[in-house]
């Protein structure tokens, strides 16, 4: 068995994931891991299969048949460095330049994103243009959660963050 990490991009329409999720079953595929999205107009998903490496070939042009499809794979199987896991969720004011603040913070410190969840909204009471992100990160060192928020709090007065998770 290999395991496969597909991208798929496609107009959204009703029926999609049953598709991808009919095409993985026919090639006798293992749906492992996922984030599925529906962000402005278009599907977007990237998906862990497992799945039989004499199959692979089938299941990608099935998929690749479905109306509109993009679809890019690659081999996965690398496993990840030891370390603790530390989810975090932070608003802000919306500005240019966000992400690349958030993301040069925990670069800098050593810090790998593993998973970084967004979106643009506006506050209920005020109408003031918000970031909100979710933000899964892998730690190495103890001292480097308490860096990283010190780090985060440092991009502006505006800035919530609240611990999600830690493990």
């Amino acid at each position: 068995m290999g395991r496969y990490l597909i991208t798929l991009q496609v107009p959204d329409r009703k029926g999609l994931v049953e598709q991808i999720a009919n095409a993985v079953n026919h090639h006798g595929g293992n749906w492992l891991d996922s984030e599925l999205r529906h962000i402005d107009g278009i599907f977007a998903a990237i998906v862990l299969l497992e799945v039989e490496e004499q199959h692979w070939d089938d299941l990608v042009e099935a998929l690749e048949t479905i109306e509109g499809m993009n679809l890019t794979s690659a081999a996965a199987g690398i496993v990840s460095k030891p370390g603790k896991r530390l989810t975090l969720s932070l608003v802000a004011y919306d500005r240019p330049g966000l992400v690349r603040e958030i993301s040069n913070k925990a670069s800098s410190l050593g810090i790998n994103i593993e998973q970084f969840s967004s979106k643009f909204e506006s506050a209920s009471h005020t109408g003031i243009a918000l970031f909100r992100a979710t933000i899964s990160l892998k730690l190495t060192d103890a001292i480097q959660e308490e860096q990283l928020t010190e780090a985060l709090y440092a991009i502006g007065d505006d800035v919530v963050i609240d611990k999600l998770r830690s493990r």
